[in-house]
C-alpha cells in the first residue's frame, strides 16, 4: 500500500469513527479484492476504551537524595538599598536569571550564570518594602513627599553612570531614617506606606509560584527581617516560608521590634495557625559580637526556654556571602592555616571594626557546647548554608567574572576597589568625601568594604527531589553545606558499624543511611568503641581540583570548649601525617600573570573513613567537613589583569575556594 492511500485510509476511518453512534459501522484500513474498503460490526467502545493514566514530566524521587545547589538571599527593585543602587530588575527578573536567563545589570551590560541554579528565594528587606520605588515614580502620592525627591529619576536611563553615585549614596543613607521619621510624627501616610508594602510582597509571592516548576525549579516565598544593635552590630536574618498557601499579608521587620525574639514569636504564633517558616541568621561576622552573644535582648543569661525558641526558629546559619565568610577569624582559630579565607572586619554597612568573639559561626557552635552543659539545651545547633546577599537580582559568584552586590555602586573594578582610580573618579570621590579614598602603593583606590567582599556563595541540600516540600524538610532536618561559590557536593555520614569497603560498595549511600547518621543530625556515643565519619566529595568541573578533605572537630570539658582541625584524604596519593595530622603540598600553583592553574595536581573526589585518633565517648563534641580546592586566582586579582596592572599589594591574590557540611552532634550516651 502507498503512503498516500494508507493516510487517506487512516484519515477516513478516524472521520468514520467520530461521525457514527454505538453499534454503527466503522471503516478498516484494508481494501477489499475490488480496492474498496470493508465494512466491519463491532462495538466502537471495545477498541478505545477510556485511559485514565497520565504522562509524568517530573524526575523520578531519589530515595538516598540528590545534591540541589540554590541561592537563599537575593535582592531586587522592591528592596529600598537596592533600588538605590540603581536595581530595577523584579522578582521575576530574578526567577529568569536563576533559570539560567540573562537579565540586565544596573550598569547596562548583561549577566548570566554558568549554569541554571536549583532552587532560589527573593528576599527584599521587609522595611518599607517597595517605597522606594514607588517613591521615585512621580505619578504617585508618596513622590510629593519631601524625603522622596532625591529618588526622582535615579534610574532613569540617562542617570546610570558613575556621575549619579553622589545622589544614590544620599539616597541609600537619608531615605530610610527620614521616612522613618515622617511615618512616626504622622506626616506620611501609614496606610498609604502599608498598601505599598503590601502590594510588593503580593507580587513577590505571585512571582514565586509562577516560577515554582515542581520536579526542576523551586523558588520560596521569602524576605528579611533587616535589624541591628544600636552599635549597628549586624542581627540580619532571611525568613522562609515552606509553601504559599496561606502567608501572613505583611512581613514581619524592625518597625515591628529591633528584637529578634519578636521575631520568633512571631513566627511562633503563624506556626500554631500552620505557617511553616525558618529564619537564617546572616553575616554574623559583621555582627560586632551581637550574633551570637551570652545573653538576651533584656541582657540576661541565656536559659533553656531562650534556646528552644531560638533553635526551633533558626535551625540554620549563613555561613559565607559575598559580605565576607563567618566560619571563623584567625585570632579565634589560631591553630587552623586556613581561618582567614575572605574576612570581612567591618560592621555592615559601616567601616566600623566588628569584634570576632561572638561573630563567627565555628565559635558560636563552641558556645552553644558550653551553654549546653550549662543549660541543656544548644541554641546554636545550626545547620549550615551560603548564599550572595546580592542587591542585583543577580547572584554573582564567579571569581573570573565578578560583578558584586551594589549595583552602580561597585559595578566597576575602579568601584571595587581592586585598581587604581582614575583622575576624574579620584577628584569626584575626594568632593563627595575624603574617606571614600585610600592610597596603596602610591595610587589612588575606592576606600570601602567591597574590597573585601567575595564571590560568594551557594547553598546545598540533599533532598529525595526538587521541590518545595523535599528541600524545605531537608533545611529542618540539617541535611545541608555551603560553598564559596563552585558546585562542590559534600556527604558526611556517622555512624558504628562502616568498614573500609563501604567506600568503593556501589550502594554506599543506602548502606550510610541504614547504618549510620547524615550531617546534621545527632549521633549517640557509645562507650564501648569510636564511630566512623564516612566522607565524600567531587569537584565542580567547571572549577578547580580539588586539594583536600578536613574534618573540624569542637568539644567541651568542664565547660571549656577546644578545637581541632584534621586532614582526612589528601590529593594526588599522597598520604596524612599522622603527627600533624595535615596533607603535604601537593604542588598546586597560580600564575598570576593570566591566572592559570597547575594541570596535573588535584583530585576529581575525595573520600576517607575517618575515625577521631582522640575519641573520648564522655565528651560532648561537634564534627563538620571543610573541602578545599587548588588555588586560584582571586577575583581582584582577574580585575587588575583585564586591567593591565599589578594586583593590589593589601588584598589576597590567590584562595582556595571551599565547602563545608553541615556539623554531625555527638551525645555522650547517658
Amino acid at each position: 500500500m502507498n503512503r498516500r492511500l494508507a493516510f487517506s485510509l487512516l484519515l477516513w476511518s478516524l472521520v468514520g469513527l467520530l461521525a457514527c453512534s454505538e453499534g454503527e459501522e466503522i471503516w478498516s484500513d484494508e481494501p477489499s479484492d475490488s480496492g474498496e474498503p470493508q465494512a466491519l460490526r463491532f462495538d466502537v467502545r471495545e477498541v478505545f476504551e477510556t485511559d485514565h493514566s497520565t504522562i509524568s514530566m517530573r524526575p523520578e524521587a531519589n530515595p538516598d537524595r540528590n545534591a540541589y545547589f540554590g541561592d537563599l538571599h537575593v535582592h531586587t527593585t522592591y528592596s529600598f538599598d537596592a533600588y538605590a543602587f540603581g536595581t530595577v530588575a523584579t522578582p521575576a527578573d530574578a526567577y529568569r536569571y536563576a533559570r539560567g536567563e540573562r537579565i540586565r545589570h544596573p550598569a547596562g551590560f548583561d549577566v548570566q550564570l554558568r549554569q541554571p541554579l536549583d532552587f532560589y528565594a527573593v528576599t527584599d528587606h521587609a522595611m518599607f518594602l517597595g517605597v522606594a520605588q514607588a517613591a521615585a515614580d512621580t505619578s504617585t502620592r508618596i513622590s510629593e513627599y519631601d524625603f522622596a525627591e532625591v529618588l526622582h529619576g535615579i534610574n532613569d536611563p540617562d542617570n546610570m553612570n558613575f556621575m549619579s553615585l553622589p545622589q544614590r549614596i544620599k539616597a541609600f543613607s537619608g531615605l530610610l531614617p527620614r521616612l522613618a521619621i515622617a511615618v512616626h510624627e504622622g506626616r506620611v501616610d501609614r496606610e498609604m506606606v502599608l498598601a505599598i508594602t503590601r502590594s510588593a510582597w503580593r507580587d513577590t509571592i505571585e512571582a514565586a509560584d509562577l516560577w515554582n516548576d515542581p520536579g526542576r525549579f523551586t523558588t520560596f516565598a521569602a524576605y528579611e527581617y533587616t535589624s541591628s544593635t544600636d552599635d549597628r552590630g549586624n542581627l540580619h536574618r532571611n525568613v522562609i516560608f515552606r509553601d504559599t498557601r496561606e502567608l501572613p499579608e505583611i512581613p514581619f521587620s524592625r518597625f515591628h521590634s529591633q528584637n529578634p525574639e519578636g521575631l520568633w514569636d512571631w513566627m511562633d504564633v503563624l506556626r500554631d495557625k500552620g505557617i511553616e517558616s525558618l529564619a537564617i541568621p546572616h553575616n554574623s561576622n559583621g555582627s560586632n559580637g551581637q550574633m551570637w552573644k551570652l545573653v538576651d535582648w533584656a541582657g540576661d543569661p541565656l536559659d533553656a526556654a531562650y534556646g528552644e525558641q531560638r533553635i526551633r526558629n533558626e535551625p540554620l546559619v549563613e555561613i559565607t556571602q559575598v559580605k565576607g565568610t563567618s566560619e571563623t577569624h584567625p585570632s579565634l582559630s589560631d591553630t587552623d592555616e586556613w581561618a582567614g579565607f575572605e574576612i570581612m572586619p567591618y560592621r555592615v554597612a559601616t567601616m566600623l571594626p566588628s569584634a570576632p568573639p561572638g561573630s563567627y559561626v565555628r565559635d558560636a557552635l563552641r558556645r552553644g557546647l558550653a551553654l549546653e552543659a550549662a543549660t541543656t539545651v544548644n541554641p546554636f545547633e545550626f545547620g549550615i548554608v551560603g548564599a550572595s546577599d546580592t542587591h542585583t537580582g543577580a547572584i554573582s559568584d564567579d571569581e573570573s567574572n565578578f560583578f558584586s552586590k551594589l549595583g552602580m555602586l561597585d559595578s566597576t573594578a575602579g568601584l571595587r576597589g581592586s585598581v587604581p582610580l582614575s583622575f576624574v573618579q579620584a577628584t569626584l570621590s575626594r568632593f563627595v568625601a575624603r574617606d571614600l579614598v585610600t592610597e596603596v602603593d602610591g595610587e589612588t583606590y575606592s576606600q570601602s568594604a567591597t574590597a573585601t567582599y567575595g564571590a560568594s556563595g551557594l547553598a546545598g541540600v540533599w533532598a529525595e527531589e526538587n521541590t518545595r516540600g523535599s528541600i524545605y524538610d531537608a533545611f529542618r532536618r540539617k541535611e545541608t553545606f555551603a560553598t564559596s561559590g563552585p558546585r562542590i557536593p559534600v556527604r558526611f555520614f556517622a555512624g558504628y558499624g562502616f568498614d573500609g569497603a563501604i567506600l568503593e560498595a556501589p550502594d554506599r549511600i543506602e548502606r550510610a543511611y541504614a547504618g549510620g547518621v547524615p550531617m546534621g543530625s545527632d549521633l549517640e556515643l557509645t562507650p564501648e568503641s569510636a564511630p566512623s565519619f564516612l566522607v565524600w566529595t567531587a569537584r565542580d568541573p567547571a572549577s578547580a581540583p580539588l586539594e583536600r578533605l578536613q574534618i573540624i572537630k569542637g568539644w567541651e570539658v568542664g565547660g571549656e570548649t577546644f578545637e581541632a582541625v584534621y586532614d582526612v584524604a589528601c590529593s594526588d596519593g599522597l598520604a596524612v601525617d599522622p603527627a600533624t595530622h595535615r596533607c603535604p603540598d601537593n604542588g598546586a600553583r597560580v600564575d598570576l600573570s593570566n591566572c592559570a592553574i597547575s594541570a596535573d595536581s588535584g583530585a576529581a573526589e575525595l573520600s576517607a573513613l575517618w575515625t577521631d585518633p582522640e575519641f573520648d565517648s564522655s565528651q560532648r563534641a561537634f564534627y563538620y567537613v571543610r573541602v578545599l580546592e587548588n588555588p586560584t586566582c582571586r577575583w581582584s586579582t582577574w580585575d587588575a589583569i583585564r586591567a593591565g596592572v599589578e594586583p593590589r599589594s593589601d588584598l589576597a591574590k590567590t584562595l582556595q575556594e571551599r565547602a563545608w557540611s553541615s556539623p554531625i552532634q555527638a551525645r555522650p550516651r547517658i
